[in-house]
């Protein structure tokens, strides 16, 4: 909030009883830095007497704002520029102009609010709705544990949604390595790929994977559930299907669709600031691609690596490459994996050529810290520099449908970069199985 210092002179310009709430706005005539100046508009203050933190707790991982063109996904503070909370949501780029944080300061319950910055991301690809940061100015002389988000900054504070502001408190890094995986939708079912990147992962040295979850099959809710229980695994319903028109494809296509891809690119924004102060790395990529180091047996060694050779940087681009799963080799055919739905990534080690005139996509290796938004194949807004990992370092492993379906077999480029891995592998994935599918 902005602050009177001794040389100001702050009128009370109005006070609006609502309820038990009492709202005085207050005038600084000297903003307080020049991020204020440029982003925040005038803030106001609410000053009840002795109240706990009130509105109705969110209960969901997508809350709709009663004017239903607003979704909160969650608040983070974010004090890397000023003492900011940053609310992840979805608005209509056009219908939503204005926006309140009602703040709760503890320990007494008193109540600001502040006038928010909406900032659309700009990778929307045409849908009306799009991510958006919704950033406001946290009150002085105080850490608000809640906010509610508001249209107006008048109202009653009890009919409102309350948050709780995540990443408050610093902590140390419990894990190494995050994978985001968003969205899994469309009843997914590809149960062996995706048991098989699960392992991959942990043996390349990942802890964690969060996966924001639509929808999926009853054989892979069993799979989820046994992660779950396992400690790798952390699902964020995501029933945005439930709010707005999904589309399954990732540009717009004048459909009547509201958003593309499930909410893809709000998933992983908000999966970045979740383990912003629990990851040292986040990894955005999907279930189906393996980033594969090609010089270093694991991620570790191989970031340890990157960022000495790239001090400052935080984000890492590597190469996709497709593998596609319409060409396979008879090794690796083992034949309880056969009765278990979905690709069998040992046996698909042709990749396509690049293409001429055509740039490979790109998925990151982040450190969250670092970035402020981010899009699926690049950050928009970050503090670190980005690097392009060479492709003898590290590619993408991609199995999937060809997207050079065409080419012959004798055109792919065989590349067994995966088989150095395949005894840990199948062990490791015949041991999921037969505690979960066979």
């Amino acid at each position: 909030m902005l602050r009177c210092g001794k040389k100001h002179i702050c009128a009370v310009v109005a006070c609006i009883i609502f309820g038990s709430i009492l709202i005085c706005s207050w005038k600084d005539l000297q903003l307080q830095n020049n991020i204020t100046r440029k982003f925040f508009p005038q803030a106001t203050t609410a000053s009840p007497a002795g109240q706990l933190c009130r509105g109705k707790p969110a209960q969901n991982a997508i809350t709709a704002l009663k004017d239903n063109r607003t979704f909160i996904i969650s608040p983070y503070f974010d004090d890397r520029e000023s003492k900011v909370t940053r609310v992840i949501g979805i608005v209509h780029h056009k219908d939503v102009k204005q926006l309140y944080c009602w703040f709760c300061c503890p320990p007494d319950g008193k109540i600001y609010v502040s006038k928010a910055k909406i900032d659309v991301h700009s990778d929307r690809f045409g849908f009306p709705y799009g991510a958006a940061d919704i950033v406001c100015l946290e009150p002085e002389n105080c850490d608000p544990t809640h906010v509610s988000i508001h249209q107006s900054p008048r109202g009653n504070i009890d009919q409102l949604p309350r948050f709780e502001i995540k990443n408050r408190k610093a902590e140390t890094f419990s894990v190494d390595f995050t994978v985001c995986i968003s969205a899994m939708f469309g009843n997914y079912n590809n149960v062996l790929q995706f048991i098989q990147s699960m392992e991959m992962y942990k043996i390349l040295g990942v802890q964690k994977v969060v996966i924001y979850k639509n929808n999926c099959s009853h054989l892979m809710e069993k799979v989820l559930k046994f992660y779950v229980e396992e400690g790798t695994v952390e699902i964020i319903p995501w029933p945005i299907n439930s709010h707005l028109k999904v589309s399954s494809k990732w540009h717009f296509m004048q459909d009547g669709t509201h958003i593309g891809y499930y909410g893809q690119i709000t998933a992983l924004n908000d999966c970045i600031y979740r383990n912003m102060q629990r990851s040292k790395f986040v990894v955005l990529n999907d279930a189906d691609e393996i980033i594969l180091p090609l010089k270093h047996p694991d991620w570790k060694s191989m970031m340890s690596s990157l960022q000495e050779q790239n001090p400052g940087t935080g984000i890492f681009l590597f190469e996709n490459h497709i593998f596609p799963e319409t060409v396979s080799t008879h090794m690796f055919n083992i034949s309880s994996w056969n009765t278990v739905p979905g690709v069998n990534i040992l046996q698909h080690v042709h990749r396509e050529p690049d293409r001429k005139d055509v740039f490979n996509p790109k998925k990151m290796i982040i450190d969250p810290r670092k970035v402020i938004q981010t899009s699926v194949h690049s950050v928009l807004r970050a503090y670190g520099n980005s690097v392009n990992v060479p492709m003898d370092v590290a590619l993408i492993y991609h199995c999937r449908v060809p997207l050079q379906g065409n080419l012959p077999r004798e055109s792919l480029i065989r590349d067994t970069t995966l088989w150095r891995y395949n005894l840990s592998l199948v062990m490791n994935v015949n041991k999921v199985l037969y505690q979960t599918v066979l």
